[in-house]
């Protein structure tokens, strides 16, 4: 009696994964868009996790991303990059300097520390430290003043919100 019940169970066990856990793995595999078409990235530390925000950010976004990560390895080749809260983070070994997030309309770069940099960043924010570049499809970046503010922000003594 025994012996049927196994067989009975090896009979009625399907041979292929079940479909949960199909979902589960293509889920898993699909990069989830926020609002704004920000993507959503596993946290991580390093470029790996950077490289697959840039990759995941939709249509023109993503060149503007290619072109900020770019500028910033070019300019600070000592950075250290990680992805926290759904944004890419680029800093020094004392503290975050920038971030970047996807909104509908624009890339919005985060300068953590740039109420201290020379000239300003044109977009203010509700803290008192931060200043934001919002940067639309049709626009050009000014790379000498982006570079110039990273410099100035990498500069700067440590510095935690």
């Amino acid at each position: 009696m025994a012996g049927k019940k196994v067989a009975k169970k090896r009979s009625t066990k399907p041979s292929t994964p079940e479909p949960a856990a199909k979902k589960k793995t293509a889920k898993h595999a699909e990069v989830v868009l926020l609002a704004g078409g920000n993507p959503q990235i596993a946290k991580g530390d390093g470029d790996l996790p950077v490289q697959a925000y840039i990759a995941a950010m939709p249509e023109w976004k993503r060149d503007i991303g290619r072109r900020i990560d770019t500028l910033i390895t070019g300019t600070l080749p000592e950075i250290r990059k990680a992805v926290k809260w759904n944004s890419p983070f680029y800093g020094t070994d004392r503290a975050w300097v920038l971030s970047f997030h996807c909104f509908n309309e624009y890339v919005k770069v985060a300068f953590l520390n740039g109420a201290k940099l020379k000239p300003l960043p044109p977009g203010e924010s509700k803290d008192k430290n931060t200043r934001y570049l919002d940067i639309r499809e049709e626009d050009a970046i000014d790379e000498t003043r982006f570079a110039d503010w990273l410099r100035q922000a990498a500069a700067l003594p440590e510095w935690n919100p």
